[in-house]
């Protein structure tokens, strides 16, 4: 099961359901003709959206497309345009492209575009001001390799001033590195007046940039950085130089910031610690398929997300299913079925249903470069290139009420418990409203691993509940949508009523290979 967002995305979600704030923001930017974007429209469905795909798949491009949307406001001197972002090179030129906005302002939407039809971008004029903070991988680099910083590391020059961080930006400071800080603050020296560097202190002892951790450096910097009311935040590879409760504490900070400052922040990122701090919606994926289309997919998982980002190990077929309790579902009617089709398996959870049915679609149209099937949730109901999960119902509720109408039987031996406590403890997990719950809940109540209560109830539910025939269908359908030969001939297993073939090894699911279940491992 997914993590619970933390209190403050929460809090931010909850400011956001209101609907009476961001009177400015963009709701989506369209991108065509630059680095093979063909019209596919971001939709900006949050005030915090993480945009990830691997490299080359143009998380970039749409930060850069949202930064080059807006004029700057009079009080800044930097502005910013298409042409930075994608100029004309000896090797590049940039014709036909146009990126096309919507952006809020009160009650209004504003349709607007930059376009660059031959040798000039067009449309700037007709853009909104707003504050817009780019935050780019430069701030990554060390101090010392940055152009002009290497003469200031002279002991002879003095201090020329220094911008010391209020107590509000410390305990900021403090609370995402985890550390103690007794202050900090940004420096420049005579030698040169236009280059800060960042300076803290920790029991007196002050040390300067020249001697910080990457980390320490890139938050400090950002966090010196005044973001107006109202401002478009937009940050390259937010994670970079951040191990990962640094990370986690980032986002609960900046979602503090963007609530209390009616902040909209665009973000890239490849890490799965980052996504999990924010809420379905706040998440995009871009899919490139085999041809270098794109694919723009909303509400992934993390592990979705990691996935198609890693290549090990290698399984040879993709079995997309919405979260990991379907996915133990599915690899044990595999498993007891199909074993050698479950070794060529491995279950990947891709998060909000429509993310399902999205991935359908891109099998439908054979876009996928590996074999891939998409399973729905039972209750989700047939859709265009999905396979459906048994029992027309969510997978707890389908394994839970079949096992309770046959007494439990052979779950108890499976887990090591005794038979009165393992119906005692499931009977009245099933009295909460919540099914998501009902396998913590259960597994509490005997001392279990919740993974470890779910695959044997899985196991003895393939094996004593789920027809012969529906098993068989589900592992026929996945073999004839993945190109995969029939499996060999079918052994009677008559002790447990059903037919199957060989034993298993590994079982695995998003990458982690666990043991199968079977019935002569139980003593029931």
């Amino acid at each position: 099961m997914p993590p619970q967002l933390s209190k403050e995305m929460r809090r931010l979600a909850a400011r956001w359901d209101t609907k009476t704030g961001w009177p400015k923001r963009m709701d989506y930017l369209e991108i065509e003709g630059i680095r093979g974007w063909t019209g596919q429209r971001f939709e900006f469905a949050f005030p915090i959206m993480a945009v990830v795909g691997e490299n080359g798949a143009g998380k970039s491009t749409v930060l850069q497309a949202a930064a080059s949307g807006y004029a700057s406001t009079p009080a800044r001197t930097k502005f910013r345009f298409a042409s930075d972002f994608f100029p004309d090179t000896p090797w590049d030129k940039v014709r036909g492209a146009e990126l096309r906005y919507a952006v809020r302002e009160g009650g209004a939407q504003h349709l607007l575009s930059v376009r660059k039809p031959t040798d000039r971008w067009r449309g700037n004029p007709d853009r909104r001001e707003r504050n817009v903070e780019y935050i780019d991988l430069s701030r990554v680099q060390p101090v010392p390799a940055r152009v002009g910083y290497t003469r200031l590391a002279n002991p002879a020059l003095q201090e020329a001033g220094s911008r010391l961080f209020a107590d509000d930006r410390l305990d900021r400071l403090n609370s995402i590195l985890g550390r103690q800080y007794d202050l900090a603050r940004m420096a420049t020296t005579i030698g040169d007046q236009t280059r800060e560097v960042p300076v803290v202190s920790q029991q007196g002892q002050p040390y300067s940039g020249f001697h910080q951790g990457a980390g320490e450096t890139t938050i400090m910097e950002f966090l010196q950085r005044d973001m107006p009311k109202y401002s478009l935040v937009v940050i390259d590879e937010i994670e970079s130089s951040l191990h990962p409760r640094a990370q986690r504490r980032l986002m609960r900070d900046l979602a503090d910031k963007c609530r209390e400052n009616e902040l909209q922040v665009i973000l890239s990122t490849h890490s799965p610690y980052v996504l999990e701090e924010l809420p379905l919606a706040a998440r995009a994926y871009i899919l490139v398929d085999a041809s270098g289309g794109r694919e723009i997919v909303y509400g992934v998982s993390p592990e979705f997300a990691m996935t198609k980002m890693d290549e090990m190990p290698h399984y040879e077929i993709d079995l997309y299913v919405e979260d990991d309790r379907a996915g133990r579902m599915l690899m044990e009617i595999l498993a007891a079925y199909d074993p050698d089709l479950a070794l060529a398996c491995q279950a990947v959870p891709y998060g909000a249903a429509s993310v399902g049915q999205a991935l359908g679609v891109m099998v439908d149209e054979q876009r996928f470069p590996r074999k891939t099937c998409v399973f729905l949730d039972g209750d989700r109901g047939p859709s265009r290139g999905c396979l459906v999960l048994p029992g027309e119902d969510a997978p707890e509720r389908v394994v839970f009420d079949a096992l309770s109408g046959r007494g439990w039987v052979g779950v108890g031996a499976r887990v090591g418990r005794e038979y009165p406590a393992l119906v005692d403890a499931c009977e009245r997990a099933m009295t909460g409203s919540e099914h998501h719950a009902w396998v913590h809940e259960a597994a509490s109540r005997l001392v279990l691993g919740a993974d470890t209560l779910w695959q044997a109830m899985c196991a003895v539910w393939a094996i004593e509940c789920l027809p012969p025939a529906q098993a068989q269908r589900i592992a026929g359908s996945i073999r004839e949508m993945a190109d995969v030969p029939a499996a060999g001939t079918i052994t009677s297993r008559p002790e447990f009523g059903v037919a199957r073939v060989g034993r298993p090894g590994v079982s695995p699911i998003a990458h982690e290979p666990q043991p199968a279940l079977w019935p002569d491992d139980a003593q029931d």
